[in-house]
């Protein structure tokens, strides 16, 4: 927890209590539904949660903005950005029903109202999101042609609407593979922890 409140000194109560109970959470059910890796349980606020909120230091989201989270897995990193932005809608969704199963247990324990989640394929969707957001679940050329069609045509942010995904290493040759010009925001310009050095989030305006 003093990792999150290291990096966001301006959280509320409630957000406080929020990330500090999910340590537990996770610890619980990932005992149960391996969710995300052993090892990665000692190292959760730093690997799964504090990345996941690289997010919010490109982009923060205004009231009533629909996002999707795309290949969720164990609720990353849409479960701390809803917790970041209480008044965005979050839908969480994952092929591998297990999974959603402990998001749904963790977002319940949470009590938070803004996410839903649900199993399901990205290709099948058909609602409409300003931000697409994922974790590197697959290259970038496929993921641009599952949600495409999902980003609505109503963008009140500065920045257009379109895909915010979490990915690491050399980029180049991936990025070339789509039409749309990315933009690459390294997080070891916020994060000064070593796990971040080779992070990047990843923007594609749609």
């Amino acid at each position: 927890m003093e990792l999150i409140d290291k990096y966001f000194p301006d959280l509320t109560a409630v957000q406080r209590e929020k990330f500090g109970q999910m340590g537990e959470l996770y610890e619980y059910w990932n005992a149960r539904v391996n969710v995300i890796s052993r090892q990665d349980i000692d190292t959760l606020y730093e690997r799964h949660i504090l990345h996941s909120l690289g997010i919010a230091k490109v982009q923060e989201f205004k009231p009533g903005t629909n996002l999707l989270d795309v290949g969720t897995g164990g609720g990353f990193p849409g479960i701390p950005l809803a917790i970041m932005f209480p008044d965005a809608q979050f839908h969480l969704v994952d092929s591998i029903g297990k999974k959603i199963r402990v998001v749904q247990e963790i977002v319940d324990a949470l009590k938070l109202e803004n996410v839903r989640a649900e199993q399901v394929r990205a290709e099948r969707l058909e609602d409409s999101y300003e931000f697409v957001v994922s974790r590197a679940v697959t290259r970038m050329a496929p993921f641009v042609g599952w949600v495409k069609k999902n980003i609505s045509r109503n963008s009140f942010h500065e920045r257009r609407n379109g895909i915010l995904y979490l990915k690491g290493g050399d980029l180049a040759e991936e990025l070339s593979e789509i039409r749309e010009k990315a933009q690459i925001y390294e997080l070891s310009s916020f994060f000064g922890e070593e796990f971040f050095e080779t992070k990047k989030v990843v923007y594609v305006p749609l």
